[in-house]
């Protein structure tokens, strides 16, 4: 019997939240208590003050023309000041540039209420510490950004829409934005200094995020919408403790990934739908040399209810995962189209991490390309851009899948580990696929693999012709 079947045998696996009232010297927070096959620790909620900072009041002038960065900025610091609350984003078009958060502020979004960030790049110095695809580095602003803030929020029903034509040109990856690349992974394989990698420079076009909270804790991010990002959508950075919760998601641009936890721990993911051009609940730990001098592992996340329309990957683990990661739990979600990858981890030979205890338990989808995915080499355009300046292989031990529901795919699974550290227990229960266009799984290099109740009902090759011509039209 597995850990999971042990643990799901136990009763412990209903999830539950006991909400309680605690307070500190910052303030008063409620307790979210939330089971996991792991040891995880409450995560806090603060309780933000009853104050309210009605951005109107700051000089904010609705319609999507007036750029009101400054008045929004000036409510941000007023509420911070008076010890937290609410900066409230009425009903309306409201235009701004980067919105930097300070502790104990909750940004509220009303219903109705739209903020549409500009994409003239200027806006977005000067340049702050910021991370690309798991290099730290200096680069334009995140269109809202908290830096080691303390009780941060987004909440409300209204919706946050960046205007899209200058990053929608930069999606492309031409020679001047390789060549960025192959400059920022140089200064992290030699130890440069995080301050002189200066990325927001000439035809450089390192897209920022929409949301990067960075070295925070008690994130909160709650109810509203997100309609297009520029690059990853929400990227939440070396935090501890936090809940993205009641999110509507749709980014379908290029790197456009739903949520990434990146050397983060704490964490909750709940009742949200994401509709992604790229994958969709991303665990992240880091990049080569700068995951290890960080040293910060991602760990004690739980992914539960949520829906995903589109996306890449359901639960993608790495590729950027070089400070580890432990104890990842997805339940109860559902994908009721196509995805590629139900569940993905993907690492290589630069990479030197360790991954383990991930558990995905009561997951349904419409397709895809594979229920299970491992693959210890996928090094994308990385592999011929840059030298391997030093190889570490990545420990890859405990992955657990339980009643899993797929209507159609390519394979069940593909598991393709490293011979100089083979993976090792894999588990797979109540696996249950209606159509395969291919029975022949793969499996390299692996150590204890265990399957109970594996199956599928008919092989039809005509299937997988299906799934790529719906992926194609992603």
């Amino acid at each position: 019997m597995n850990r999971l079947s042990q643990f799901l045998m136990s009763g412990a696996a209903v999830c539950m939240l006991t909400l309680f009232a605690c307070s500190s010297s910052q303030g008063s927070y409620k307790t979210v208590e939330v089971d996991a096959p792991f040891p995880m620790e409450p995560i806090k909620e603060f309780v933000f003050p009853e104050k309210e900072y009605l951005i109107t009041d700051y000089g904010a002038v609705k319609g999507g023309e007036v750029n009101n960065t400054e008045a929004i900025t000036a409510a941000i610091a007023a509420c911070n000041e008076a010890g937290g609350g609410k900066v409230v984003v009425p009903d309306g078009e409201w235009l701004t540039g980067p919105i930097h958060f300070k502790s104990n502020v909750n940004l509220y979004l009303s219903e109705g209420a739209i903020l549409r960030f500009t994409d003239n790049p200027e806006d977005y110095l000067p340049a702050v510490m910021t991370s690309w695809e798991g290099l730290e580095c200096y680069n334009y602003s995140p269109l809202l950004y908290a830096y080691e803030c303390e009780n941060v929020a987004i909440t409300g029903s209204g919706a946050l829409s960046p205007k899209m034509d200058t990053w929608r040109k930069w999606f492309s990856r031409p020679q001047a934005h390789l060549e960025a690349l192959r400059q920022l992974y140089t200064m992290g394989s030699t130890d440069v200094p995080v301050e002189r990698r200066q990325m927001a420079v000439g035809e450089n076009h390192l897209r920022p995020h929409l949301i990067h909270f960075n070295r925070c804790k008690n994130v909160l991010l709650d109810g509203f919408k997100i309609r297009q990002s520029p690059f990853w959508t929400i990227h939440i950075y070396m935090c501890d403790g936090g809940i993205a919760r009641n999110l509507d998601v749709k980014a379908h641009g290029h790197n456009n990934d739903g949520i990434d936890l990146e050397m983060t721990r704490n964490f909750l993911v709940e009742n949200c739908v994401f509709d992604q051009g790229d994958d969709a609940v991303v665990i992240k730990a880091g990049r080569n040399r700068d995951a290890w001098r960080l040293n910060a592992p991602c760990e004690n996340i739980v992914v539960r209810n949520c829906t995903i329309l589109k996306g890449h990957t359901l639960l993608g683990i790495g590729s950027e995962i070089s400070g580890g990661i432990r104890n990842v739990y997805m339940h109860d979600c559902t994908a009721p189209k196509t995805v590629h990858r139900l569940f993905f981890v993907k690492t290589n030979h630069r990479r030197g991490a360790f991954v383990e205890n991930i558990y995905m338990e009561n997951v349904k989808t419409g397709g895809a390309l594979s229920v299970l995915e491992i693959d210890t080499d996928v090094l994308y355009q990385w592999r011929d851009l840059v030298p391997t300046y030093e190889k570490r292989i990545t420990r890859i031990d405990g992955i657990y899948l339980d009643n899993i529901q797929c209507d159609s795919t390519k394979l069940i699974y593909t598991l393709k580990g490293d011979e100089r550290l083979p993976i090792k227990n894999v588990e797979m229960k109540d696996i249950h696929v209606g159509c395969v266009a291919d029975t022949a799984n793969m499996v390299v290099n692996v150590e204890g693999l265990k399957m109970e109740n594996v199956a599928y009902d008919t092989v039809n090759p005509t299937v997988l012709p299906e799934l790529d011509r719906y992926l194609s039209n992603k």
